[in-house]
């Protein structure tokens, strides 16, 4: 998977291309998922963001009996943070360099090129941001945890801004697990933008408010 580019779907904007958002899916959805956030997000068309929003490889999940689904990496016990999956995890941080590196080749800044994920797509997005070797426009990474353990993660070569957000309500992936990714990403010199929201494992009009914000202080 390493090798080639991750197929997505590619939303252009109306305007010069100027700014790339990619958007990673959660565990069993597809690029379809989050489509309907470029609208929703209404930002505005002199930014020029293109949204990119890749499939995950089929591949079977040891949780849900071995089912063949979309997901970035497997996942071995109901305790998420447990066993993870790195080599699937690695598989997937250098799909998604892959794609920043074209957008990079395009002319693209790399201050001008986020990473963004619900869940599992979260902790790819973390992945990647934190471990390319140019200095993006930083993550943003909703309902989600840390693929490694907090001494293992690695220390910021500069602020590296992340939105970070999750739900009271989460049964999915525990709150106190998106707790514990802020404080990591904290302690290790990551600008994080801390949001809680009365929700289930899911994405509500609130969170998306504050995402516009922030992406328009990064991009505007």
């Amino acid at each position: 998977m390493s090798d080639e580019r991750l197929p997505a779907i590619r939303l252009e904007p109306v305007r010069d291309h100027r700014a790339t958002i990619i958007w990673l899916h959660g565990l069993g959805a597809d690029g379809h998922d989050f489509a309907p956030v470029a609208t929703e997000l209404r930002l505005p068309a002199e930014l020029g963001v293109r949204f990119i929003l890749p499939h995950a490889p089929e591949r079977p999940v040891t949780v849900n009996g071995g089912y063949r689904m979309r997901a970035w990496y497997d996942i071995v016990a109901t305790a998420i943070d447990r066993q993870p999956d790195r080599a699937g995890i690695e598989d997937s941080r250098e799909a998604v360099t892959g794609l920043i590196d074209a957008e990079l080749a395009s002319g693209i800044p790399a201050e001008r090129i986020l990473v963004a994920g619900f869940s599992q797509g979260g902790v790819i997005a973390l992945e990647t941001v934190s471990q390319h070797q140019d200095r993006l426009g930083g993550a943003i990474a909703l309902s989600c945890y840390l693929g490694r353990t907090a001494e293992e993660w690695p220390r910021a070569g500069w602020p590296i801004p992340v939105f970070l957000a999750h739900g009271r309500e989460d049964g999915i992936v525990p709150l106190a697990l998106g707790q514990a990714a802020r404080n990591t990403l904290q302690r290790q010199g990551y600008a994080v933008e801390w949001h809680e929201y009365p929700m289930p494992h899911s994405v509500c009009r609130e969170e998306l408010e504050d995402i516009r914000a922030w992406l328009l202080a990064r991009l505007a």
